[in-house]
């Protein structure tokens, strides 16, 4: 009896031994994944500061160019600390919750050097320092992204307090419902490879809200307006593009096939785009402009943000072209026709150009249009109306939040500077600094 026991005792041991070999060798760090990870990270890093910084910065008028400077760089140091106490854990801290994270990894509790998350790949994993790090980065850009469209008149305390509050009610819960397993719009099945939903629209709507609730700049439609630095602005753009690759390739969590799918499509998207938006106003106006081909390459690249992992080059061509021309007209007519002043397009190019994008994606990820192809049992209809719902909880939820807050805001400590300073402008009258010296 005691041989018996000793050899059950021995198998049990050797089982359970071959079991956690096995379960270690199934599990795989490559040490390649990681360096692109690390690097990925970095370029969307590079994407926030100085990318869409001096995007933005020239695209205003010169005496608000150190007040978005500013703005840009206090939102995304607050957001990267938030991230760390509770944003990482409202998106991905463990919880079966289909709307948010939870509180288990409050502080990043429980993470370590060697705590590792899964990629699309079984058996291949991450250090999850580096998820969340790049995770991080997306947070900090969508939520400087919402800056543009109220450019040049919002008080910077209150913009911080919104930015603030929108990621907590807005940018979280979304990352969790459409990235995290357990989220809701995750497991309707919609498709979104880098943040069509979660980032684009989010931030557009978003954006299209406090344009409408704090109201016109003092002169809109009468005096000049026109970007002070169109050197700058492109600058800012390229840096963007360049940075974009980190932001669609990165979301593969690997370096291989499906990143250089989403390399390629994140270079032919922006190409279709800036090609197609020039001809239309060429055609249009009679000549083509650097602030129309820099527009047409943050349209392309909105545009193939949630498709980028799934759709084929020729499939990016003509979603960036038609999204370049439907965002053409939607800052060039409609926002004058419905009379809102979202400064620097930021609805009219991410908000509009993201759902296009998104419903999009259900289109060319067919097969038959060069894409990989659907889940089992799912057709381009079926997938095109799932990514509409995405789209459709997207915009409620965003434009809820966004309004509640902006409203709140308002009636406490109040929006909008004083007309007098924004006659100044915002460098001197908030910053007390100026980016130039006649």
């Amino acid at each position: 009896m005691k041989l018996k026991n000793l050899i059950l005792a021995t198998t049990g041991a050797l089982l359970s031994a071959s079991a956690a070999f096995a379960q270690e060798v199934t599990e795989t760090m490559d040490k390649g994944d990681v360096s692109f990870m690390i690097f990925s990270t970095v370029m969307v890093l590079f994407m926030i500061l100085p990318g869409l910084a001096l995007f933005y910065g020239g695209l205003v008028r010169k005496k608000n160019m150190l007040s978005v400077l500013t703005q840009s760089t206090m939102i995304t140091a607050m957001i990267m600390v938030v991230w760390v106490v509770y944003g990482y854990s409202f998106s991905f801290g463990g919880s079966t919750s289909a709307w948010w994270g939870g509180t288990g990894k409050l502080f990043l509790a429980g993470v370590t050097p060697d705590t590792m998350i899964g990629t699309f790949t079984d058996g291949v994993v991450i250090p999850e320092f580096v998820f969340i790090a790049f995770q991080m980065t997306f947070a900090a850009i969508t939520a400087v992204l919402i800056i543009g469209a109220f450019a040049e008149r919002i008080k910077f305390k209150a913009l911080m307090i919104f930015s603030l509050l929108w990621v907590t009610f807005s940018y979280f819960p979304i990352a969790h419902m459409v990235w995290d397993g357990a989220g809701y719009i995750y497991n309707l099945g919609a498709l979104d490879f880098a943040g069509g939903t979660v980032v684009h629209i989010n931030a557009g709507v978003a954006a299209l809200v406090g344009a409408i609730v704090i109201g016109q700049r003092k002169g809109f439609g009468k005096d000049m307006m026109a970007p002070h630095s169109m050197t700058f602005t492109l600058v800012g753009a390229s840096i963007l593009w360049v940075g974009w690759f980190g932001f669609n390739a990165g979301s593969n969590l690997e370096a291989n096939g499906g990143a250089g799918l989403a390399m390629i499509n994140t270079f032919t998207a922006a190409a279709g785009a800036i090609l197609a938006w020039t001809i239309v106003e060429g055609t249009l106006r009679g000549k083509v402009s650097l602030l129309g081909a820099a527009s047409g390459m943050i349209t392309g690249l909105v545009a193939v943000t949630p498709a980028a992992g799934s759709i084929g080059p020729v499939g990016a061509i003509a979603l960036g072209a038609g999204a370049s021309v439907v965002c053409f007209f939607f800052v060039t007519t409609i926002k004058n026709k419905f009379g809102y002043d979202d400064s620097l397009d930021v609805f009219g190019i991410h908000g509009v150009g993201g759902i296009i994008g998104a419903i999009g994606t259900g289109i060319f990820t067919s097969t038959s249009l060069g894409g990989v192809g659907y889940a089992d049992g799912v057709t381009m209809m079926g997938q095109t109306m799932i990514q509409a719902q995405a789209v459709g909880i997207t915009v409620v939820w965003t434009a809820v939040v966004s309004f509640i807050l902006f409203k709140g805001i308002d009636m406490t400590i109040g929006l909008r500077v004083s007309d007098e300073d924004e006659s100044v402008g915002l460098d001197l009258a908030t910053h007390g600094e100026a980016a130039y010296h006649d």
